[in-house]
């Protein structure tokens, strides 16, 4: 089961897990009231998985690849890692499935405090569109997982502030009204 809770202040290495003393952990309920929603998958049974199959027909994943994120596949390792752990949005839905490794993704919840998602293999998230967020590996340094999207992948990322974006609008009117 994903583990999740609210990061120390620490400015440590981000691969460490940041867990304040004393703990502050998430549950699954407040991440949906965030607009997040988490999925434990058989990862090894990703290409058969009827599971996986009936949330991308529900959800409309239409398109998906695989990305392995380690410094031996990735070209340019060292600046993508620094680029995917940059505060950012997307105007769409950002989904991750993790077929194999581990990493964080990071949320902010209403407060503006971090919240520190521990993905391993069998984990799929999905962050909603306009909500700032990043990723970085752990201190294994790999990952491997599907990224899925509803039609044609859009892979630009906006770095705070980005709040003039539908996207973020939206995302702020839908926190707005669970208020």
């Amino acid at each position: 089961m994903v583990e999740v809770w609210y990061m120390d202040e620490s400015p440590d290495d981000p691969r460490k897990p940041h867990r304040p003393e004393p703990s502050r952990p998430v549950g699954l309920e407040q991440l949906r009231r965030l607009g997040v929603f988490y999925w434990k998958l058989d990862a090894d049974n990703y290409e058969n998985d009827p599971e996986l199959e009936k949330i991308r027909k529900e959800r409309n994943y239409s398109w998906m690849d695989i990305i392995t994120v380690c410094r031996e596949q990735l070209p340019n390792y060292e600046e993508k890692i620094k680029i995917f752990y940059e505060e950012h949005l997307h105007l769409d839905d950002e989904i991750r499935y993790i077929l194999d490794g581990s990493g964080y993704f990071d949320v902010r919840d209403k407060e503006d405090k971090w919240i520190h998602i521990f993905m391993e293999k069998g984990d799929m998230i999905t962050l909603p569109a306009g909500m700032y967020h990043r990723f970085t590996l752990d201190e294994k340094n790999y990952v491997k997982a599907m990224r899925l999207f509803v039609g044609e992948p859009v892979w630009t990322a906006y770095n705070r502030p980005a709040d003039h974006y539908d996207a973020r609008e939206q995302y702020m009117k839908f926190l707005a009204q669970i208020a």
